[in-house]
């Protein structure tokens, strides 16, 4: 919950600026982009509606998207304006700001979803006290001068920070630097605080918030998807799937169970596909890629490994990234062997005890009939898996 922000509630607006292109994404639209079942540019919005600060939201749009937006359920019960933008991000903040009426105004990328009500809070105090206020990160990774594909150099990184929005500032100053730099003028500057600069009107730095990352790569909102379920407590959900055939000897290896009067099935570990859908579904709910990238099936140290312990590699990988599985439903497709309710349960009891669950939270359930393909002629055995997993 946010804390009091020692302004009057109400005393700025914000502008959200939401007219690009999305020219990175492959072509998707990143602010409809769905985002915990929700279009990423309503959790934008729903952020500054709960900063106290915050009188009016305008978003800016790109003119042919102007009637879709204002039409949004969403949007019109915060009571946003929506107005039409233009073809530069300038020219997108001016429309906007025209649009306001406030002596402070916050300046936002709608493409930033998880911005914190308190971070628009702090910003809008930090710029009505000093005339502009930007939040920034410190950057972290070392950073390298690049020419030609070559290191050129190593750049010293200290006093250097990421810049983030809002930004905010006292619409006089902004005013003012239009006076030097028309937004429709020949010189472009990618945000409010480098058009201050330029004419010498300084900018005050608030502690930025390391999540309040923008969405511009199709990745960026498998990134923000996961920290808005943390944020949230909900769960992610990922698919899996298996299938092998039955291959020579006996001992079938399924669902974490050795059923000694069956084939056993043909693979580079024991073959277990139950277990094998259920690792594929957890890595793919943590977005952590795939049980093959994970374990090639060419590495000669994994040759034969009884699938329970790629399973528990799994499990940790998860809990290194942060999380921690909380629900299976497992479903196996054979013609034979007959797995009735003791196999079933077994193997229930024995994912389980893999994932450190209660077995109420493990459903495992078979399906012999009506079967086509060569689990259906008796040749193989194919499952598939759901799994949920929550931040730890």
């Amino acid at each position: 919950m946010e804390r009091s922000s020692g302004l009057a509630p109400g005393s700025v607006d914000a502008v959200i600026v939401a007219a690009g292109s999305s020219t990175r994404m492959g072509g998707a639209d990143k602010l409809s982009a769905p985002l915990a079942g929700r279009p990423l540019l309503a959790w934008t919005l729903d952020a500054f509606a709960a900063a106290s600060p915050v009188r009016r939201l305008v978003v800016v749009a790109a003119p042919h998207r102007v009637a879709e937006l204002a039409a949004q359920p969403w949007l019109r019960s915060r009571g946003a304006r929506v107005v039409p933008g233009g073809s530069r991000r300038q020219e997108s903040v001016a429309a906007g700001v025209a649009a306001t009426e406030t002596a402070v105004v916050l300046i936002h990328d709608g493409a930033r979803p998880l911005v914190s009500p308190a971070l628009v809070a702090a910003v809008a105090v930090t710029a009505t006290a000093h005339g502009a206020a930007i939040p920034v990160v410190p950057v972290a990774e070392t950073l390298k001068r690049v020419v030609g594909g070559r290191v050129g150099e190593t750049v010293d990184r200290s006093g250097l920070a990421a810049a983030q929005t809002p930004q905010g500032v006292h619409r006089a100053l902004l005013e003012r630097a239009w006076t030097s730099f028309p937004p429709r003028g020949a010189r472009e500057f990618t945000d409010e605080a480098a058009l201050l600069e330029a004419v010498g009107i300084p900018v005050t730095a608030v502690p930025g918030d390391v999540t309040n990352l923008k969405v511009t790569l199709p990745e960026d909102l498998t990134r923000a998807e996961a920290l808005l379920s943390a944020r949230l407590g909900l769960p992610r959900v990922g698919h899996g799937a298996d299938e092998h055939p039955f291959g020579e000897g006996g001992g079938l290896a399924l669902g974490g169970i050795v059923i000694p009067d069956a084939p056993r099935l043909r693979g580079h570990s024991d073959g277990d596909v139950a277990l094998h859908a259920v690792a594929d579904a957890l890595l793919g709910a943590a977005g952590l890629g795939d049980l093959g990238r994970l374990f090639p099936a060419g590495d000669p140290t994994t040759r034969g490994i009884a699938s329970a312990e790629l399973l528990r590699t799994v499990v940790e990988r998860l809990a290194a990234a942060g999380w921690r599985p909380s629900g299976v439903d497992v479903t196996i497709r054979a013609a034979r062997p007959r797995l009735g309710a003791p196999r079933l349960e077994a193997m229930r009891d024995a994912i389980a005890r893999l994932l450190d669950l209660p077995p109420q939270l493990v459903e495992v359930k078979a399906s012999s009939g009506n079967l086509i393909g060569y689990e259906g002629a008796g040749r193989g055995v194919a499952a598939t898996a759901l799994a949920t997993v929550m931040r730890r």
